[in-house]
Parts: structure tokens; C-alpha cells; sequence
């Protein structure tokens, strides 16, 4: 009988499969059906510093648009502060006491205080770790890309001295190089890297000329470029690797493994399949495992990796060469008409 369980940053787990972070979790019902179909842990629902900003200023404005009204009344309403953070630590503590598998915190920050603010109230709720969101958009010409690579090395660094918990990076795809990003964060002390964000893209409503901002779900084949530099990575770091993105069965999670994920983390498939198709994706893998005759997931971890497999260039070709050389494959799937 194939046995999943696992270890992911110290945190013993049944087995590799975690729910990322989402909407769902907020539901305590949601909670207990992810226990229910097998998931391994959870990642609690993101604490973003410039929510809490933007709700703190709307209440402010809200507060003082009857102040002043004349010279004897300067305020309508007693001294009132936004809550700040307490309201996601409550539902994170809620989400801790609703299960009896690991929950992990995830934070977003902006400012470095409020990283080690927040990151050291999340540890005292009770998190068994933190995953923290670094990326970055492009919204000003001037700064260079080292600036940005900088910043977030001395969060990894400042954190790792603030708290005791795991730290998982979760990370954006899109950097120059992200092997060596990876490799000086891990040098920093992080804990485990998660592969990859996904990051919401803005589209224009022709009709109305206006943006918005689609909530798009990711697809299987998405799992292509983490897959790729999990392959890449298996062998050369201290931490450990949670894949994302595009996890949907069970043949994509014995994919991660076999390029080198510890993890996966899944999400889409829960909105696409409902919360229960954990139970297949445990199920396919044990399946495989029994057939192949593996007993544990270390038997076969890494087994596709850049580092054990005989062809050198397969995690490195960009390009199509071997449709190119072999065009009639092509063919075969796509008939010319």
C-alpha cells in the first residue's frame, strides 16, 4: 500500500497535497469538507496591508463627512480606529480550531514594519507557518531590477530574525533569471518556495472603455513553466519546493514529484470540481504508486529532474526542435486539410 506522507518545512503532513490560498477557506463548512476529502493542510486567505489600508481610509472619510459642520461641533463621532489586522486574525485562529490538519498563514505587505508586525501576530495566532507573497508589478520606469531583487531578500532576512515558524516564498514568474532569485532567497533562510503566483491580469471592456479585472482560474497546461523550474531546481537548494498553478489531477501531482516537488498546492480544481476532488487526485496517486511499485513519494522524487535524467537539454530547449525535426507528429495530431 503506497504511503503519501510527507514532511513539508519541518510539518509533518499526510501527504503532498495542500489547498493554496482562496475565498474558500473563509467558509468554515469549506474547511472541514477539505479535511473531510483528504487535503493535507491549508493555506489561510492572504492578509493584504493595502486592504486594510483602503478600508482604514474609507472609514476615516466616512467618520468626518459630517465634521465640522459648524464652529461648535467639530466631530459627529467619538475617536474611531480601523481594526487594522484583528479581524483576519480571528478568522485565521477560527480556521485553526475548525481542523485537526497544519494551517498556514499567508500575508502581502507593502511597507517592511508591517511585514514583522504582521508576520509576528500571525505565529502568535498559531499559524504553524507563513507564506508571504513577494512580487512585483512594473509601474515605474526607474527602478532597476536589482532594486526590486534587493527589497525582497532583506524581508526574507528580517523575518527569518523575527519569527520561528517556516517561511515560505511564494513567488511570480516573472523575473530575468529566477534560479538565481530562488537561490540567494534560499541562501536568506527561506524555508520553502512556492511555484508559482498567480497574479490577476487586467482586460478592457470595449463596449464600456473601461478596465476590469477578470477572476481568471488557472488551466492544466499551466503547470508547464513550475514544473519546469522545479525540475531545474531539485538537487541545488536547502528548501523545499511546493509546485502551483494548473494542479488538477493526480497525473499532475506525480508529475511535480518527479521533477522534484515536496508539495503541490491546488485551487482551481476546487472551484472547477468542487472540494472533494481531492479525494481522486489521492486516490490516482496511490494507484500509480501501487503499479509502479513505489512504496513512498521519496522513491521516485526527483527521478525527472534536470540533475537525473540522461538527456542534459531537456529542461533547457525554448524552442520546438524536436517538432522541428519531427514534423510529422504535428501532422498526425493537426491533418492538413
Amino acid at each position: 500500500m503506497a504511503n503519501l506522507t510527507t514532511k513539508y518545512m519541518g510539518v509533518e503532513l499526510k501527504n503532498p497535497v495542500i489547498v493554496g490560498a482562496c475565498n474558500l477557506v473563509e467558509n468554515r463548512e469549506n474547511l472541514k469538507r477539505m479535511e473531510a476529502a483528504g487535503a493535507a493542510a491549508i493555506v489561510y486567505k492572504s492578509l493584504f496591508e493595502e486592504q486594510i489600508q483602503l478600508e482604514s481610509l474609507q472609514m476615516s472619510d466616512q467618520l468626518e463627512e459630517y465634521s465640522e459642520r459648524n464652529a461648535e461641533m467639530r466631530s459627529l463621532f467619538p475617536d474611531i480606529e480601523h481594526a487594522g489586522p484583528e479581524e483576519y486574525l480571528m478568522n485565521l485562529k477560527m480556521a485553526i480550531n475548525s481542523v485537526n490538519i497544519p494551517v498556514f498563514g499567508s500575508l502581502n505587505c507593502i511597507s517592511h514594519e508591517s511585514w514583522l508586525d504582521y508576520a509576528k501576530k500571525i505565529e502568535e495566532i498559531g499559524a504553524v507557518g507563513l507564506e508571504i507573497n513577494l512580487y512585483h508589478v512594473p509601474s515605474d520606469f526607474e527602478i532597476v531590477g536589482n532594486a526590486i531583487i534587493n527589497e525582497q531578500l532583506d524581508i526574507i532576512e528580517a523575518l527569518k530574525k523575527e519569527i520561528r515558524i517556516p517561511i515560505a516564498v511564494k513567488l511570480s514568474p516573472y523575473y530575468t533569471n529566477p534560479l538565481f532569485v530562488i537561490k540567494e532567497m534560499d541562501k536568506r533562510g527561506a524555508n520553502a518556495f512556492v511555484l508559482f503566483n498567480r497574479l490577476f491580469q487586467p482586460e478592457i471592456d470595449i463596449d464600456r472603455e473601461e478596465m476590469h479585472f477578470p477572476y481568471n482560474l488557472s488551466h492544466s497546461d499551466d503547470n508547464r513553466f513550475p514544473l519546469r523550474i522545479t525540475g531545474m531546481l531539485y538537487g541545488d537548494l536547502k528548501a523545499q519546493i511546493c509546485s502551483s498553478r494548473g494542479i488538477f489531477s493526480g497525473e499532475d501531482v506525480i508529475a511535480m514529484i518527479l521533477a522534484g516537488a515536496d508539495t503541490v498546492q491546488v485551487v482551481s480544481t476546487l472551484y472547477k470540481n468542487k472540494i472533494e476532488q481531492i479525494s481522486p487526485i489521492l486516490t490516482d496517486i496511490e494507484r500509480w504508486m501501487d503499479g509502479k511499485g513505489y512504496q513512498q513519494l521519496d522513491d521516485f522524487r526527483g527521478k525527472m529532474s534536470m540533475k537525473n535524467i540522461k538527456d542534459p537539454f531537456a529542461y533547457r530547449r525554448a524552442q520546438y526542435v524536436d517538432i522541428l525535426l519531427k514534423s510529422e507528429e504535428i501532422f498526425k495530431k493537426y491533418p492538413m486539410r
